[in-house]
C-alpha cells in the first residue's frame, strides 16, 4: 500500500487495540488488526508494528478514540498503563494531522455508519429519527456518548457518564451498594456496568446470599448463566442487564435522547439471546411518569465490531470534533 492515499485511524481500549487503514475522504476500513496492549510497552510501539504489518511506512494524517478523557495534549489511558502526549506523537511520525478523541465519541460518530443488518431491536420505537441518539455500551469500563442533530450531520458529545453514582432501588441493591462502598469508597455504576463490574456483582450477591463466589473473571460468570446450572450467575447476569436498563433509561431522559439508544461494546453482543429476554426492558422501561417517553424511545444491540474505527474515520473530516 502507498502512504499517500491512506489515513490511520485507531480503536484503543482497556484490553485491545484496533487499528485500520482508510482511504483519505472515506470510512471504508482496510487492514483491520486487533492488538492486545499488554503486548507492548507503549502507544507508540503498537502503532509502528500495525504499520509494519500492514506494510506502510508511514501516512500523513490519524485519529485515534481512546479510553480516557481527552484534555489537551496529555493522554492517559483509563484501564491499562499507556500514556503519550500528542505533539510527540505527531513529530515523531511526522503526521501533518493527528486527532485524539474520547473512545465513545468515536463509538458515537460511527453509529450513523452501522448496516441496518448489524442493529438488532430491544425494544421501543418508533421514536424521533431527529432526536438525540444516546451511545453507550460496557466494556471494559462503561462508555457514554450522544450524538446531537444539526443541519448537516450530527454532533458528538464527550462524557464521562459511566462515572455517575451508582442509584440503588430495592433493599438488595442497597445491599449492593453497601458491599462495594466498603471495598472502592464510592461506587460509579462502572463498577457494577462493565466486564469487572460484572464480577463485582456476582461476589456481591454471593455476600448477600451468604454463599460460595468460586467463579474468578467475567467470562465465567456469563459462561455459567448461559449455562443454565449456576443459579448465582443466572441471578447475577439478569441483575446486571436490569440495571444497564435503568442507567440507560436515565440516560435518556437527561439528554433527551428520543432519537434512540444504541448499545455498543463487545460484551452484549456475547449473549444477545439472554439479553432480549432478561429484565433491561423492565428497568429501562420503569420512569413513572416519563414511562411513555422511554416506551416510544428504540433500543438496539450494535453487532459491528469495528463501529469505534467507523467514527474514528469519521472523525478525520469531521469540524465539530
Amino acid at each position: 500500500m502507498t502512504a499517500d492515499h491512506y489515513a490511520l485511524v485507531g480503536d484503543i481500549g482497556g484490553t485491545n487495540a484496533r487499528f485500520a487503514l482508510v482511504e483519505q475522504g472515506s470510512s471504508r476500513l482496510e487492514a483491520v488488526e486487533a492488538l492486545p496492549c499488554r503486548d507492548y510497552g507503549n502507544f507508540e510501539d503498537a502503532v509502528v508494528d500495525y504499520l509494519r504489518r500492514a506494510g506502510v511506512a508511514a501516512v500523513s494524517e490519524a485519529c485515534f478514540a481512546v479510553a480516557s478523557p481527552v484534555s489537551g495534549t496529555r493522554v492517559r489511558m483509563t484501564n491499562n498503563h499507556w500514556c503519550f502526549d500528542t505533539d510527540e506523537i505527531r513529530s515523531r511520525f511526522g503526521w501533518q494531522s493527528f486527532k485524539v478523541v474520547n473512545d465513545y465519541t468515536a463509538m458515537a460518530l460511527g453509529v450513523p455508519h452501522v448496516g441496518s443488518d448489524r442493529l438488532v431491536h430491544v425494544c421501543g420505537g418508533p421514536g424521533d429519527a431527529r432526536g438525540p441518539r444516546l451511545v453507550m455500551g460496557p466494556g471494559t469500563g462503561l462508555g457514554v456518548s450522544a450524538l446531537v442533530p444539526i443541519s448537516h450531520g450530527w454532533v458528538p458529545l464527550m462524557t464521562e457518564g459511566g462515572h455517575v453514582d451508582f442509584a440503588p432501588t430495592d433493599d438488595t441493591e442497597m445491599a449492593v451498594l453497601r458491599i462495594l462502598k466498603a471495598r472502592f469508597g464510592r461506587v460509579s455504576v462502572e463498577r457494577i456496568l462493565s466486564g469487572q463490574g460484572l464480577l463485582n456483582l456476582y461476589r456481591a450477591h454471593a455476600e448477600i446470599q451468604g454463599v460460595a463466589a468460586p467463579l474468578d473473571a467475567p467470562d465465567k460468570v456469563t459462561a455459567a448463566a448461559l449455562g443454565q446450572a449456576d443459579a448465582l450467575a443466572r441471578h447475577t447476569l439478569r441483575h446486571f442487564c436490569e440495571i444497564l436498563g435503568r442507567v440507560a433509561g436515565n440516560a435518556v431522559l437527561t439528554l433527551g435522547s428520543t432519537g434512540g439508544v444504541y448499545l455498543c461494546g463487545g460484551i452484549l453482543p456475547r449473549f444477545l439471546d439472554f439479553f432480549l429476554e432478561s429484565p433491561f426492558r423492565v428497568g429501562f422501561e420503569d420512569k413513572g411518569r416519563m414511562r411513555p417517553l422511554v416506551e416510544r424511545t428504540p433500543v438496539y444491540v450494535v453487532t459491528e465490531p469495528h463501529t469505534g474505527l467507523l467514527g474514528a474515520a469519521e472523525a478525520l473530516g469531521n469540524p465539530e470534533v
